[in-house]
């Protein structure tokens, strides 16, 4: 979820969820598909009663419902890891900021250990994705050295984790 914020597990825990806001969003992980009516009976609300608390997940931030793909079965036929150092006199934010504005960038995170960012592109192959690198990414203020994995395959990529 990209909303230009951004989340850290300190500030992203809502503890106003409730047992209901926690079905509902179990409920969706599992099949964002499910009609008010479904989503109603399962937590003993109307259809209207259960459209109002996920419009209210959804305008806080807790949940977004969007179709899930795997983009090396859409055509693109190059993804990869990107880990970033941000040289010593530049902002992770505004290096996070300026990566996230690149098309083919689709997730960008802060990270601790050898990288401060970790960032997974696409591209249609193994050429456009040399040039998202090399045009782009190494191009964005302050990024100072960058190591890239190249992904062969998704294994395992999950988004029914459930609520705490």
């Amino acid at each position: 979820m990209n909303n230009g914020a951004a989340h850290t597990p300190e500030s992203s825990r809502d503890e106003r969820l409730d047992d209901i806001d926690r079905t509902l969003i179990t409920a969706l992980q599992e099949d964002g598909r499910l009609g008010y009516a479904e989503l109603g009976e399962l937590v003993g609300l109307t259809p209207g009663g259960a459209r109002r608390r996920v419009v209210r997940l959804q305008e806080r931030g807790v949940l977004q419902i969007v179709g899930v793909t795997d983009p090396l079965k859409l055509g693109y036929r190059s993804m990869a890891l990107i880990g970033i150092e941000v040289n010593g006199d530049g902002d992770v934010t505004e290096v996070a900021a300026a990566l996230d504005a690149i098309d083919d960038v689709i997730y960008v995170v802060a990270s601790s250990g050898s990288f401060d960012l970790l960032v997974e592109v696409i591209a249609e192959d193994s050429s456009a994705l040399f040039d998202v690198i090399t045009r782009k990414v190494k191009r964005v203020s302050g990024v100072a050295r960058t190591e890239t994995f190249q992904y062969y395959a998704i294994h395992t990529h999950r988004f029914q984790w459930g609520t705490r």
